[in-house]
């Protein structure tokens, strides 16, 4: 079995299962897919997280890696951070959505052994936004927003409400930048 080289690298090809990638948008969906289909490719970025109760701000370095999966139908990332003392690229998480035509809509699932959590949204663009809903594992409403999204860089972040929807709390940010051209491997 092949080792993963120290440091952050793109996944290690033994990650890949045959029937599983694909090599781009299937076709009756393209334009609805490249809403997701624009961040294929491989991204660093430079997080920050404001855990409760205390929000202190903690901050990380990782990388995300987006590919075409199923067919065409759907996109899948893996989310990968640095571990602080041996500089290793540890995999948090992985998110697999597909556009859903019945909803008009994207339905995504956030899966994160390490954070013991398996979480559904709903996604759709708002305006210059992707804003994906859903509720914490707390019952708590929840929006994950991809926005100032350019070719080469976006910010994402995580907010959450206590006082349904008056007010919200930024629980994480991410501002990420492309790595490499799209599609390239």
């Amino acid at each position: 079995m092949a080792e993963q080289q120290p440091g952050l690298s793109r996944p290690h090809p033994l990650w890949t299962i045959d029937g599983l990638g694909a090599e781009g948008p299937f076709p009756d969906f393209k334009e609805k897919l490249a809403l997701f289909g624009q961040f294929v490719g491989d991204w660093v970025i430079e997080e920050a997280r404001y855990p409760r109760p205390h929000g202190l701000e903690l901050r990380s370095q990782g990388e995300i890696h987006f590919g075409w999966i199923l067919d065409g139908r759907a996109v899948q990332d893996v989310f990968m951070t640095r571990d602080p003392d041996t500089g290793r690229a540890v995999p948090i998480g992985t998110t697999v959505r597909f556009y859903d035509p019945k909803l008009d809509a994207w339905q995504s699932t956030w899966i994160s052994p390490m954070q013991e959590l398996v979480q559904t949204f709903i996604g759709r663009k708002i305006g210059d936004e992707i804003v994906l809903e859903s509720k914490t594992r707390d019952g708590y409403p929840e929006k994950w927003i991809f926005s100032e999204i350019t070719k080469n860089s976006f910010r994402w972040h995580a907010e959450e409400t206590h006082d349904n929807g008056k007010t919200w709390i930024l629980t994480e940010e991410m501002r990420v930048r492309r790595k490499s051209a799209p599609g390239r491997a």
